[in-house]
């Protein structure tokens, strides 16, 4: 007897598959711990929570200081757990039948798949092209599809790490009125590029973002989407009543408050990146690609044998080179100098 979903019996549990090694280069992952930057006023503020309540006064502080941060009103937002329990929800929300999907690119974020999967909500990719750029004229033809319900858009992309222009993602809005345009800007504050500004523009448009990358928070899990009152009004029925933490609300308001830290810390991780892109770039077996994220994607021909080099030295960085055009390709993230030093000494010794 088989109690769930017919299609679960095929589908597979949400799993990242990395090395847990000493030195941690392959989720993207920010070196700057914001408890410790912000614990002593996080605390403060712990002393006038009641974790007893379902209610709190912090809930529209958070969602006021987010809403102030993203520069759109209050009523344009939710919040949640990650940007990945709002794809979920995103996800959930526009499935309407056994028949639609969602579209996306290829390659970009590996859990787009995983979630639709989760909701039951088919995906369909369009491989972007050898410089990285979407083929429109693909995408159009497959969006016309009726039963095509979201295009999704990871803008920086990962694990590519290029910017879209911003033309090419208004033209796409604009030729599907009838479907959600989903911008993925989970490394806007690497990039400083967003589409927040059309919000009111455009009735189709959604943005998520999170705080797991610029605001050094993977563990916390916390993110948020911004669109229309009207859509947030309509995706917010998918929601689970209380379903961020008001823990995770108390530690996200603490550091929002205090956004110029991780701001600033930003720019050296950018300032990082370039040093790292360099050195990458003298190598005359490599290529690297310009990244507008906090992560560099290079390709090299024997990258099996320097990723299992950097494993032996404890150091972890991503394989994406499966992923059609991105043969032969790592992916490696951006960190402190001194981070960053233990893997240029690493990759210097596999060269010898």
């Amino acid at each position: 007897m088989y109690f769930f979903r017919h299609d679960l019996k095929e589908k597979h549990q949400v799993n990242v598959d990395v090395p847990h090694l000493k030195y941690m280069m392959c989720l993207n992952e920010s070196t700057l711990d914001p408890f410790q930057v912000v614990k002593h006023e996080f605390l403060d503020l712990m002393h006038n929570i009641h974790l007893n309540r379902y209610y709190s006064n912090i809930t529209q502080e958070l969602y006021q200081e987010i809403a102030t941060y993203a520069d759109v009103e209050n009523d344009q937002i939710i919040l949640g757990n990650g940007a990945d329990e709002m794809l979920y929800y995103l996800f959930n929300a526009v499935r309407d039948n056994s028949n639609s999907f969602a579209l996306s690119l290829s390659p970009s974020y590996f859990d787009y798949q995983s979630y639709c999967d989760a909701v039951g909500l088919s995906l369909k990719t369009i491989t972007l092209l050898d410089d990285f750029s979407i083929d429109l004229d693909n995408l159009s033809l497959v969006s016309e599809n009726p039963n095509c319900r979201l295009i999704i858009i990871c803008n920086p992309n990962n694990p590519t790490g290029n910017l879209f222009p911003r033309d090419d993602i208004i033209r796409i809005i604009e030729l599907n009125p009838d479907k959600l345009i989903l911008i993925d800007e989970t490394y806007f504050e690497f990039s400083g590029v967003t589409l927040v500004d059309l919000i009111n523009k455009y009735a189709n448009l959604v943005i998520i973002r999170t705080f797991s990358k610029a605001f050094s928070a993977a563990g916390l899990r916390f993110g948020y989407m911004i669109s229309s009152k009207e859509n947030i009004h309509e995706i917010k029925k998918v929601f689970t009543a209380f379903n961020l933490s008001i823990l995770t609300q108390a530690l996200a308001l603490t550091i929002i408050r205090n956004k110029k830290i991780f701001l600033e810390y930003n720019q050296q991780i950018i300032r990082q990146r370039e040093e790292l892109y360099n050195f990458l770039n003298n190598i005359d077996r490599v290529q690297v690609f310009k990244s507008f994220t906090n992560f560099l994607l290079f390709r090299c021909k024997d990258y099996i044998d320097l990723f299992h080099y950097l494993k032996e030295n404890e150091i972890a960085v991503r394989i994406v080179g499966d992923q059609g055009i991105l043969k032969n390709c790592l992916r490696v993230s951006v960190a402190d100098r001194k981070l960053n030093q233990v893997f240029i000494k690493a990759v210097n010794e596999f060269r010898i």
